[in-house]
């Protein structure tokens, strides 16, 4: 254990946290979402929800500032403005947690898949809400 550190945050997320470099992407994924196909290393975090493993990696990383659009999350399957309640959920946190807050976007559902195919990491939490999926874009530390 250490210091300051949410311990839902495993030793495999925190080192991912760590090595990510500015203007590189996290995803974090619902249970429902292909994590383990879409490319980049998985990182399993099946015990939290999307909300909680957003609150604990914003405690350490901070939002790319340089970027009008540092959060994305997936558009509801034939609805584009409709805005679940997991995405209000996770705007709130940003609103809350992030050291540079801004709004979330929203990619079409295979536009998502081939963002989250490039990402750093992707992380599979439980969650079991529908559109519980987020990517975030590591900033710098002033």
């Amino acid at each position: 254990m250490l210091h300051n550190i949410d311990p839902i945050l495993s030793p495999e997320l925190l080192y991912a946290l760590r090595a990510m470099g500015h203007g590189d992407e996290i995803a974090l994924v619902d249970a429902n979402f292909p994590a383990e196909s879409c490319g980049p290393a998985c990182i399993r975090a099946d015990g939290s929800n999307n909300s909680e493993i957003l609150t604990a990696v914003l405690s350490l990383m901070p939002l790319d500032s340089f970027v009008p659009d540092p959060a994305y999350c997936m558009q509801v399957v034939d609805d584009p403005k409709a805005v679940p309640d997991t995405v209000k959920d996770f705007q709130k946190i940003i609103n809350q947690s992030a050291d540079a807050p801004r709004d979330i976007m929203s990619l079409e559902r295979f536009a998502f898949y081939e963002r989250a195919a490039k990402a750093f990491t992707v992380v599979q939490t439980g969650e079991r809400r529908l559109y519980g999926n987020i990517i975030l874009k590591k900033g710098v530390i002033k």
